[in-house]
């Protein structure tokens, strides 16, 4: 199984590749940045070039985003929202089935606490993926980890689909 973990944002998305599940092993990881002078339409438009890019590149069999998380700023949520709307579309159109994770589900099924810190959780994507040290910049560490998640997670959810098809 392939999957491509997404941090959305609009000045940077992070991107991760993995493959496996049991024993995941990187593939790709890194960063889209857009220039924070263009209009925000054209951003959103290299976001869905680059998405696109690395849907056809990598071939993934699942694209894992992070659930939107809506804290005190309101402004960066709706950007948040408007990347997520883009990566979502991008991942239709390439047929391209799309799983969601909550912050604190991505924080539990890789360090096994849902409210690690920032620093926890890069060395935990350091120490799974065994890298000599943790992914940079942060986008990208995030979506290794939101990747991970659904490697970790995928085969419960499909033995629980197997038994309930019993």
């Amino acid at each position: 199984m392939i999957t491509l973990g997404i941090d959305p944002g609009t000045a940077l998305l992070g991107y991760g590749v993995i493959a496996g599940d049991q024993e995941p092993r990187l593939l790709d990881f890194g960063v889209v940045a857009t220039q924070p002078d263009r209009p925000m339409p054209d951003r959103l438009v290299d976001l869905f070039d680059r998405t696109t890019e690395l849907l056809d590149e990598h071939r993934p069999d699942v694209l894992a985003v992070e659930q939107l998380f809506f804290a005190r700023n309101v402004t960066t949520a709706i950007a948040v929202g408007q990347a997520r709307g883009v990566v979502l579309l991008a991942a239709a159109r390439a047929g391209v089935p799309v799983v969601e994770y909550s912050p604190s589900e991505v924080k539990h099924a890789v360090v096994g606490y849902g409210k690690a810190d920032k620093r926890q959780m890069q060395e935990m994507v350091r120490l799974i993926l065994g890298l000599a040290q943790a992914p940079q910049p942060d986008d990208a560490a995030d979506a290794l980890a939101v990747a991970l998640c659904h490697a970790q997670t995928a085969p419960f959810l499909a033995r629980a689909a197997a038994a309930d098809d019993r």
